[in-house]
């Protein structure tokens, strides 16, 4: 009885054993695991956030592109106060959780088409402010409704940028923060104010509608003027050529009669 007992704690011990080695193996791949999915990319810090996933920062990095290899658990992404110039397409692929984005500060004059394609179900807050961005392509921004800080660009207030306007899904109130730096054209005098109420006012596409009718009937004018001048030198030339040769003509009869009264001479000598 007591070898039975004996021999029945040995297999208790040794499964408890045992399930504790596996326990540690699992426990040590789980944080392996997450290791990984957490690693930074280079000169970025990143930290938990409060909620859910990752706070990555790399701000203020002169970086030149957006960093790749960004854990696909980020939740916050600060690329602010760095040397962008533009953000190309599926630059945000893989981030499924991204609720914040901050490209501030940079050099920012182009958004291609799809930028923020794999973020229109979670960004919730975008901020594009203090960039050199003149206009907005309704494709770069697709479906997203994030509240969007778009001040402080040089933005041109044209035609293009008429028929992008109603193309956008994003915040009345935030594109109320596109300003006029210039305006095409230049006349309609729409700088410094907010491109989203002046447009109510003013018809950039039927200004430049205008403007290029004068355009191009300043050039047929010029054609015009290029073809009559070409006429009337080709007329006065050919007149020129003509009477030169009429002159030749009257020439040949005197040298033709001279030529038969020498020989009606000689033939009755």
């Amino acid at each position: 009885m007591f070898s039975f007992l004996w021999e029945g704690h040995a297999v208790a011990s040794c499964l408890s054993l045992t399930f504790m080695l596996l326990l540690h193996i699992l426990d040590e791949c789980m944080s392996e695991s997450h290791q990984a999915e957490i690693r930074c990319p280079e000169r970025c810090f990143c930290s938990e956030s409060v909620d859910f996933g990752l706070v990555v920062r790399c701000s203020d990095m002169n970086l030149i592109v957006v960093p790749h290899g960004l854990p696909n658990t980020t939740r916050y992404l600060y690329l602010d106060n760095n040397l962008l110039l533009t953000i190309p397409s599926d630059s945000f692929i893989g981030l499924p959780l991204l609720f914040k984005l901050d490209l501030s500060h940079n050099r920012l004059v182009h958004l291609e088409p799809g930028a923020f394609r794999d973020q229109v179900d979670s960004l919730s807050s975008l901020d594009l402010s203090f960039n050199l961005l003149e206009t907005l392509d309704p494709e770069a921004f697709g479906e997203l409704r994030a509240q969007t800080n778009l001040s402080h660009n040089p933005w041109l207030c044209d035609c293009h940028l008429q028929l992008a306007m109603p193309q956008l899904l994003l915040d009345p109130s935030f594109l109320a923060e596109v300003v006029c730096n210039t305006s095409e054209p230049e006349e309609l005098g729409a700088q410094g104010l907010p491109f989203i109420l002046v447009a109510t006012d003013l018809d950039f596409c039927a200004a430049l509608q205008r403007t290029t009718d004068v355009a191009m009937l300043i050039t047929m004018f010029g054609w015009f003027t290029m073809v009559i001048s070409y006429l009337v030198y080709y007329v006065r030339h050919n007149q020129e050529d003509a009477i030169r040769h009429l002159e030749y003509l009257k020439s040949l009869p005197n040298r033709q009669g001279r030529s038969v009264e020498s020989l009606t001479r000689s033939t009755w000598l």
